[in-house]
């Protein structure tokens, strides 16, 4: 399974952070699937790379072109697309994707799993969409999701593959 994660390109203020990410990248490897991914060497994004190669994993960054520029793509990696521009980037790792993970991130993150949400409320596209809330992280999202249902903005069946897990153990039992 090719599982596409959005994370920071930093490492964030808690060390809880990079741990969390590091086994997420292990069991991906350790269990045969393949990550994909945004390319970077940094932060977190380097963290999940690098702990899924280091466990057997194949891994596919998806990089757009400026950043390569910058030289902040991981070398190693399995496969590297070099995309022209973010929105090509963001439409390559959801091809890829057969299951999405939103790991604690910034607006970036936020903004490419918000695409993954769409495409499932307008059934163009069929798979899980996890929200890894880590240590709460995303508690508001999952509120802000509710009050669009209570607001009859959103529907319970818009929102049907999209899921909340709190730890690892959940996560993966979401992907089995």
């Amino acid at each position: 399974m090719n599982i596409t994660v959005y994370l920071g390109a930093n490492e964030g203020r808690e060390p809880a952070l990079k741990t969390a990410v590091c086994e997420l990248g292990t069991w991906i490897g350790e269990h045969g699937h393949t990550l994909v991914y945004g390319g970077s060497r940094v932060g977190l994004m380097g963290a999940v790379a690098a702990s899924t190669l280091a466990a057997g994993g194949k891994v596919i960054g998806v990089e757009p072109r400026f950043f390569i520029e910058q030289e902040l793509q991981l070398d190693g990696l399995t496969e590297l697309i070099v995309t022209e521009d973010m929105t090509d980037r963001k439409t390559k790792m959801i091809e890829l994707g057969d299951a999405f993970i939103a790991f604690p991130g910034g607006t970036g993150t936020l903004e490419e799993i918000a695409e993954v949400m769409s495409k499932l409320a307008l059934n163009h596209l069929d798979a899980p969409c996890i929200f890894y809330n880590l240590n709460g992280y995303y508690d508001h999202m999952k509120a802000l999701l509710d009050h669009m249902i209570e607001m009859e903005l959103s529907t319970k069946e818009r929102q049907k593959k999209i899921y909340f897990a709190d730890t690892l153990e959940e996560v993966t039992a979401l992907l089995n």
